[in-house]
C-alpha cells in the first residue's frame, strides 16, 4: 500500500532531481550573456530551476496532504503491468535493437496482456518492426539502435 503522501513525495523528488539535473548541466554549455547574445545554456538553466523550484513546492504540499491510502494491492497491480514490460523494453534496446525490441514488446502486450490471437499479435509485431524500420532508417535516414544482436549480425 502506498500512502498519498510518500506518492507525492516520491513524484517531487524524481521531478526535482530531473530540473536539478537539468539546470547543472546547462552550466556547462554556458550561461548568462556573451558577445553573441545569450548562451547556449541559458534557457535549459532556467527551466531547470522552474522544475526544481515546482518540485519544492509540490514536495511541501505532499508533505502536508493526507496519508490515507492512494494505491492498493489491484492498483499496484495494474501499475506493474504497465511499467515492467516497459522497462524490460528499455532494457532490452542496447542488447537486441529497437525493431526487435519494439515487436518483442508489441507481441507480450497484445499476446499476453490483451489475450488477442497469437497469428493476430505475431502480425501487427511484425508490421510494427518493418514500419520503424522504413520509416525512420529508410524515409528519414535516422538510424534506430540496432543494439549487440545487430553488431553480431553485421548491420
Amino acid at each position: 500500500m502506498i500512502s498519498r503522501r510518500g506518492l507525492e513525495a516520491a513524484t517531487a523528488t524524481l521531478t526535482g532531481a530531473f530540473g536539478a539535473a537539468v539546470a547543472a548541466s546547462s552550466v556547462q554549455n554556458g550561461i548568462g550573456w556573451s558577445s553573441a547574445g545569450v548562451d547556449a545554456g541559458t534557457f535549459p538553466f532556467m527551466t531547470g530551476l522552474i522544475i526544481l523550484g515546482g518540485s519544492l513546492v509540490n514536495l511541501a504540499l505532499g508533505l502536508r496532504a493526507d496519508s490515507g491510502v492512494m494505491l492498493g494491492r489491484s492498483e499496484l497491480k495494474k501499475l506493474a503491468g504497465l511499467f515492467l514490460p516497459a522497462a524490460a523494453f528499455v532494457a532490452a534496446i542496447p542488447l537486441i535493437g529497437v525493431h526487435v525490441a519494439a515487436a518483442l514488446y508489441i507481441f507480450g502486450t497484445l499476446a499476453l496482456q490483451h489475450r488477442v490471437a497469437i497469428l493476430r499479435a505475431l502480425t501487427i509485431a511484425t508490421v510494427t518492426a518493418v514500419s520503424l524500420y522504413v520509416v525512420f532508417d529508410r524515409m528519414f535516414q535516422v538510424s534506430l539502435p540496432l543494439g549487440l544482436l545487430g553488431d553480431a549480425l553485421g548491420l
